[in-house]
């Protein structure tokens, strides 16, 4: 369902129905691109074949219209299952995707034309244990990820930051206590 609102949130649209084939973001936030699209990151899981698939959601027109689009498949064999990505810009029109696979591992996926088409997914060099993340470019252009920094459970929930979005430093240890941390969303940061 889609709802909008014309004053800042204050007031809100009746809710429509999105197309169908069109899920809208999962779990994590819709940005609004340089040309005024709205990208909706989003992914499908199947629970009959065991499959996951992420894909991107695309509106130009406040939600009337909508394109999917997927990721270049990689060679037969070796996809990765991975749901949930974040999206992060790099420049106007260089968009890298991240987030959370079945492999142990974060995935990422590049865009060079806004969102339009995207690069194979390929695991990162950052762990994951089968776990929710969330991404966001701040203003000077740094990336932060909140993510679970190990390959099985869901503790410690950390923060890691990067000017590149491939080169991922350590930056704070958000909760150490022993416990399940997962499905992380970011607020808004301010600098």
């Amino acid at each position: 369902m889609l709802r909008a609102s014309t004053d800042g949130g204050r007031a809100w649209s009746e809710p429509r129905r999105l197309p169908d084939g069109i899920l809208g973001p999962i779990k994590n936030k819709p940005v609004e691109l340089a040309t005024g699209d709205l990208l909706c990151p989003s992914s499908s899981e199947s629970d009959s074949t065991d499959d996951w698939r992420v894909h991107f959601e695309r509106t130009w027109d406040l939600g009337r219209s909508w394109i999917k689009v997927v990721p270049v498949p990689v060679k037969e064999g070796n996809e990765l299952n991975a749901i949930q990505p974040s999206i992060l810009f790099h420049d106007r029109n260089t968009l890298q995707a991240v987030g959370r696979t079945r492999e142990h591992r974060m995935f990422q996926t590049w865009s060079l034309n806004g969102g339009r088409t995207w690069s194979p997914l390929v695991p990162m060099d950052l762990p994951n244990p089968n776990a929710g993340t969330d991404a966001v470019t701040l203003r000077d252009g740094r990336h932060l990820l909140v993510y679970n920094a190990v390959t099985s459970g869901r503790t410690p929930l950390s923060i890691a930051w990067s000017r590149d979005g491939i080169i991922l430093q350590p930056a704070l240890v958000l909760e150490n206590e022993p416990g399940e941390y997962s499905y992380p969303a970011r607020l808004r940061f301010e600098q």
